[in-house]
């Protein structure tokens, strides 16, 4: 496992249920993993951002800490965001398979319907002779369009 990934993985260990925030100094957070506090920034600035449910707040200096802590956000909600805010009218695949990822892990799709919709947006099934900026938005559309059937479904389980 590289570091980052174990960086991340300590974290939202941290992060339960019980404990949606957490306070952290990140000198001894690299000190304890044995890297360089960029590292840490690196880990912090990628895989806990707002898109991934995530609001990180930090002080530096002597007193420094950072804090990160877990946004619940509705199903519903967080759909709309990224069908809206998140996609826009363009996608690249790399940033598509980034947010399959993250519906993934917050377990608002499956494992087989995640991989489905990689599918349905992977390189593979849009080669036809066009621009890219021409697939990325078609991407984009497709992306919504299976964005929108999860929020419906999400609907009816209530």
């Amino acid at each position: 496992m590289r570091m980052s990934d174990t960086i991340e993985q300590f974290i939202k260990e941290l992060l339960t249920q019980d404990a949606p925030e957490v306070e952290l100094k990140r000198n001894e957070l690299a000190a304890y993993f044995g890297c360089a506090p960029s590292q840490i920034n690196y880990v912090l600035a990628t895989r806990f951002t707002p898109d991934h449910g995530y609001v990180t707040e930090s002080r530096r200096g002597g007193g420094g800490y950072i804090r990160i802590v877990r946004v619940v956000q509705e199903p519903g909600q967080h759909l709309l965001y990224l069908m809206n805010e998140r996609i826009g009218d363009s996608i690249t695949e790399q940033e598509a398979v980034r947010l399959i990822s993250q519906l993934m892990e917050t377990g608002m799709v499956t494992q087989s319907e995640g991989q489905l919709m990689r599918a349905a947006v992977s390189a593979q099934a849009l080669s036809i002779p066009v621009p890219d900026a021409m697939k990325d938005a078609v991407r984009a559309k497709t992306m919504k369009s299976m964005l929108s059937v999860i929020a419906r479904q999400n609907r009816e389980m209530k």
